[in-house]
C-alpha cells in the first residue's frame, strides 16, 4: 500500500483556485494508508482555551488551513503571541506555542468563512479593552450570529450591529463581562452554546446557557467543548439543555489535537467506492468527533471496518463491492452528510438523510446544492425540510459546483471515483480544513 504523507507539507499537486479540477476516477480498487491533518474542531478551540489561560500553553499538532490560520490571526489580533516551534515528529507541521496577554483593541478581526471564528471568538472579544471589528466573506454575513449576540448582550457586552444580526458588527470591549444566566435558541448551531462556554470561565459570574427551541444539532461538538474544558481545569456541570461553566482559573499547559475524522470521510468513502481498502492511522478508541460516526455509517452501506496496529489505533474500512442506501438521522453528525450523499447516489436502494435542516446555513445550504449537483449529473434527489432522498441512478460526467464549501468539493470528488468526466468547481476550497486535498487524493489513487 502506499503510505500517504501528511497533508500538512507543501501541496504536490496544483489545483487551480477557480476553474474545474478533472475527478480522477479509480481505475482499480483503491489500496493505501493515510495520515490525516489535525481537526479543526479541535484546533481551534484549543486556540481559544489557550489564548484565555492563565499560563503559556503549547498546541500540539494543529491543522495548518484557511480556518485555523483565521483563528491565529483573530487571536493576535487582540494581543495573544502565538509562535510556530518545531513539531516533535518528523515532517508534521509545527507546534503552535500561544502566550496569552488581557485582550485588547482596537482591533479588525477577519473570520473569512469560519463558524468557530465568527462565533467563538465574539465572547473572548468582550472580555478585551477597546473597540473589537469583525467582519468576513460575503457568505459569512449571512450566517447566523443573531442568537449568539443577543446572548451576549444578556450577559453584559456592547454589540452594535446596526441591528442585522449579523456581520459586520463591533464589539465595544470594557476589560469584563458580567456573565450570569442565558436563554437561547441554539437550533440553528451547536457552535452558539461552545462559544459561550469556551469563554465563560473568564466572566465575573460564569456562565449558565439555556437552551429553548428545536433539538440542538451536533451534539458531539458540545461534548468535545465540554471535555476540553473540563480538560484544562474549568469546573463544567451540563443536563438535559443546559450548561454551566463556573468562573474560575483556565490552567492550559499543553493541548494535543486529534486527527480530524471528518476528513476521514472521502477516503474511507474511496474505499467503499472502489471495493479497495483504506487505513487511517491514529484513529482514537475514545473521541468526541463526528467523524466516529463513520465506522457505522459506512458499515451499514456496506463497508467492513478493523482496527489493527499498537494500540489498535490503526482503523480499516474494505469495501465490499456493494453499496446499500441507508435511512439515517444526522442530526449529530451533519457534517458527514455531502459524502454520505455522493455515496448514496452510487448505492443499490435509496437512501433518506434527515436531521439537517441546519446545513442550510453552513458555508452554503448544503442541502439544496447537493440534490442540484447530483442531479446535474444525472441523478434523483428530492430535497425535504430537513434532507435529502437520494434515488441512485446511472450518472454521467458534468461540472460539480463547490458553491466555495470544502465538503461539496470533496462528495465531488467521490462521485467521480465511480463517474468519468466529473470536473470539481474549485477544488482549492478544500484548503479550508485539508491543505492539499487533491495532492492527497492523488497518493492515495496512486
Amino acid at each position: 500500500m502506499p503510505d500517504s504523507a501528511s497533508t500538512q507539507s507543501a501541496p504536490t499537486t496544483a489545483a487551480p483556485v477557480g476553474g474545474h479540477w478533472p475527478a480522477p476516477t479509480a481505475p482499480r480498487p483503491v489500496r493505501a494508508r493515510i495520515s490525516l491533518p489535525g481537526s479543526k474542531s479541535v484546533t481551534n478551540r484549543a486556540l481559544v482555551l489557550a489564548a484565555l489561560s492563565a499560563t503559556p500553553c503549547l498546541v500540539r499538532r494543529p491543522l495548518v488551513s484557511r480556518d485555523s490560520e483565521l483563528m491565529v490571526g483573530a487571536l493576535r489580533a487582540l494581543g495573544t503571541r502565538i509562535d510556530e516551534v518545531p513539531a516533535r515528529e518528523p515532517d508534521s507541521a509545527p507546534d503552535l506555542r500561544v502566550t496569552p496577554a488581557p485582550p485588547r483593541g482596537p482591533a479588525d478581526v477577519n473570520v473569512g468563512n469560519a463558524g468557530t471564528v465568527m462565533r467563538f471568538v465574539p465572547p473572548l472579544a468582550a472580555l478585551a479593552t477597546g473597540d473589537v471589528r469583525f467582519d468576513g466573506d460575503p457568505r459569512a454575513r449571512e450566517r447566523p450570529v443573531d442568537e449568539l449576540l443577543t446572548a451576549l448582550r444578556v450577559l453584559g457586552a456592547d454589540i452594535d450591529d446596526e441591528g442585522r444580526g449579523a456581520l459586520p458588527l463591533t464589539i465595544h470591549g470594557a476589560g469584563s463581562v458580567r456573565g450570569g444566566e442565558v436563554t437561547l435558541d441554539a437550533s440553528g448551531s451547536s457552535q452558539f452554546v461552545s462559544a459561550l462556554l469556551l469563554s465563560g470561565a473568564r466572566f465575573a459570574e460564569g456562565v449558565h446557557v439555556r437552551h429553548e427551541g428545536p433539538p440542538v444539532p451536533s451534539q458531539p461538538h458540545l461534548d468535545m467543548t465540554v471535555e476540553m474544558l473540563r480538560a484544562v481545569g474549568v469546573t463544567v456541570t451540563t443536563g438535559e439543555n443546559w450548561w454551566k461553566v463556573e468562573p474560575g482559573r483556565i490552567s492550559a499547559a499543553e493541548i494535543t489535537v486529534e486527527p480530524d475524522l471528518s476528513n476521514a470521510a472521502p477516503f474511507l468513502a474511496a474505499a467503499l467506492v472502489s471495493e479497495g481498502e483504506v487505513t487511517v492511522q491514529g484513529w482514537p478508541e475514545q473521541t468526541t468527533q463526528a467523524g466516529d460516526a463513520l465506522r457505522d455509517l459506512f458499515t451499514r452501506m456496506g463497508g467492513e471496518v478493523s482496527r489493527s496496529g499498537a494500540d489498535d489505533t490503526d482503523l480499516t474500512l474494505r469495501g465490499t463491492g456493494r453499496i446499500h442506501g441507508i435511512t439515517a438521522d444526522l442530526r449529530d453528525v451533519g457534517e458527514l452528510t455531502p459524502t454520505i450523499a455522493a455515496v448514496a447516489a452510487l448505492a443499490d436502494s435509496p437512501s433518506r438523510l434527515t436531521g439537517i435542516a441546519h446545513l442550510r446555513r453552513h458555508e452554503t445550504d448544503r442541502i439544496a446544492a447537493l440534490a442540484t449537483e447530483i442531479n446535474r449529473l444525472g441523478g434523483d434527489v428530492e430535497e425535504l425540510p430537513d434532507g435529502l432522498v437520494v434515488r441512485p441512478r446511472p450518472l454521467h460526467g458534468g461540472v460539480f459546483h463547490s458553491y466555495d464549501d470544502h465538503r461539496m468539493a470533496t462528495s465531488g470528488a467521490v462521485i467521480g471515483l465511480a463517474v468519468p468526466g466529473v470536473e470539481v468547481e474549485n477544488i482549492a476550497t478544500t484548503r479550508k480544513t485539508l491543505p492539499d486535498f487533491p495532492g492527497m487524493w492523488s497518493e492515495v489513487l496512486a
